[in-house]
């Protein structure tokens, strides 16, 4: 292990701002989740269902919106990309508060579709900021700064609805997060290495903020590199121009079965997160001390943001599936909990795994897929997160209710460590097909 390298990372200016903007974008939704809770909750007085609809709504917003939000970063840039985000997040957050329930579902769709994607965006930009191992150590560094973000998002969220009032909360959230956009569009990080992309600034300047600049004899306007790669990929696929579905499979021609493999892997941590987090408050819920819920958060946190800053200064790659595949089973333990003090410690093994899953994943897309569709691809990593997330949740939380608290880390592990084993097979039986022939 070196940990020196996060030392000579956070020496790139341009890495520590791509940090920063993501840890200022991702804090007003981190509270916003509770915020929107409470608001269904307290202030237009209906139940915990009504205000779970509003969450899966917005859930299903990101999942759709995130590839389309990653493409359009990858075909038009980033300040083109996120002028509707910004706008969209100014409006929607602060009308919501103010209309009916029903309304409130729309906008809760509407809004997640056009999320400022502050996730596919950093990794990108880290994603070309960062090379070799180096791209490990930003990707965990991105990582320790969500775990910190989620530290402390809810519990400002629910400072502001119970204190101040939903409605400010949720404005305070759509502001916050355009601004976030702003500062984002104004910094405008790099999505492609110079190689593919110059940017509209002096080419010295765009070396600085590149760990592995591109060689000089590279340095050609973009506008004749994009003819002459077009040109070239005509003349090596015809297929291109054989109607609507060439066209269309040659736009996903970067989904491998290994980029496969990293969106099961994406699903699965989804999964076992929202489980464990549904398992959490079920189980102190039912201790009779909820005032002792943020104990075991932020040790489970903690312990993440330990497991990250390990696992980003290794010099050796883990495969995310086993990383996740441990993660699972770790899990299972949490059952055995009687009391906030021991789950509190028993989240800790499988707290420790959670930055390096997403780390290794994140890595993993990096390196697959070519940086002309990163972004694309990124959006919809997140996208498979998302919906492993919103499909843990529920049914996590049904098998609560029928069994009991402990049945949530029961059925959250398992089924995380069943989809892992499922893929490594699937994935056998493919690649054994293909030798064959």
């Amino acid at each position: 292990m070196n940990f020196s390298v996060y030392r000579d990372l956070l020496a790139i200016v341009p890495v520590r701002r791509v940090l920063l903007v993501g840890m200022l974008a991702r804090f007003p939704h981190a509270a916003a989740g509770v915020l929107l809770t409470l608001h269904v909750v307290l202030t237009l007085e209906k139940g915990y269902a009504a205000a779970g609809a509003v969450a899966a709504l917005v859930t299903i917003g990101i999942a759709v919106g995130a590839p389309w939000r990653g493409r359009r970063v990858d075909n038009v840039g980033l300040r083109k990309a996120l002028i509707p985000s910004v706008i969209s997040e100014a409006v929607i957050w602060s009308v919501a508060p103010h209309v009916s329930y029903e309304w409130l579902l729309v906008l809760a769709l509407i809004g997640g579709l056009f999320t400022l994607p502050v996730f596919s965006v950093v990794r990108q930009s880290l994603g070309v900021l960062a090379k070799g191992d180096k791209r490990r150590t930003a990707f965990t560094l991105d990582s320790i700064a969500t775990e910190v973000v989620f530290m402390g998002g809810p519990a400002v969220g629910a400072v502001l609805a119970t204190s101040v009032s939903t409605a400010v909360g949720l404005t305070l959230v759509g502001i916050c997060t355009a601004g976030a956009g702003l500062f984002l569009m104004w910094f405008n990080p790099p999505t492609r290495s110079e190689a593919l992309e110059l940017p509209d600034h002096d080419v010295e300047a765009a070396a600085a903020a590149v760990v592995s600049s591109a060689p000089a004899h590279l340095s050609e306007p973009a506008a004749e590199l994009t003819q002459a790669a077009g040109a070239a990929a005509e003349e090596e696929d015809p297929n291109l121009r054989r109607g609507l579905l060439a066209r269309v499979a040659a736009g996903f021609s970067w989904m491998t079965l290994s980029v496969a493999v990293v969106f099961a892997v994406a699903a699965g941590a989804g999964l076992l997160l929202a489980g464990s987090d549904v398992g959490i408050v079920a189980s102190v819920e039912a201790s009779g001390n909820p005032g002792q819920l943020g104990i075991v958060f932020a040790v489970w946190c903690f312990a993440s943001l330990i497991g990250g800053l390990v696992y980003g200064a290794m010099k050796r790659r883990i495969s995310p599936m086993l990383l996740l595949l441990a993660m699972a089973v770790l899990t299972l333990p949490m059952s055995l909990a009687t009391d906030t003090l021991s789950l509190a410690l028993l989240s800790i093994p499988g707290g420790l795994l959670c930055a390096p899953v997403l780390s290794a994943a994140s890595e993993r897309v990096a390196d697959l897929v070519p940086e002309e569709r990163r972004g694309e691809a990124m959006g919809w990593y997140g996208s498979a997160l998302t919906t492993g997330t919103a499909i843990g949740a529920p049914l996590v939380g049904m098998a609560i209710d029928f069994v009991g608290p402990w049945a949530g880390f029961a059925f959250a592990g398992t089924a995380a460590a069943l989809l892992v084993l499922i893929t490594l097979g699937t994935r056998a039986v493919v690649n054994s097909r293909r030798v064959r022939v």
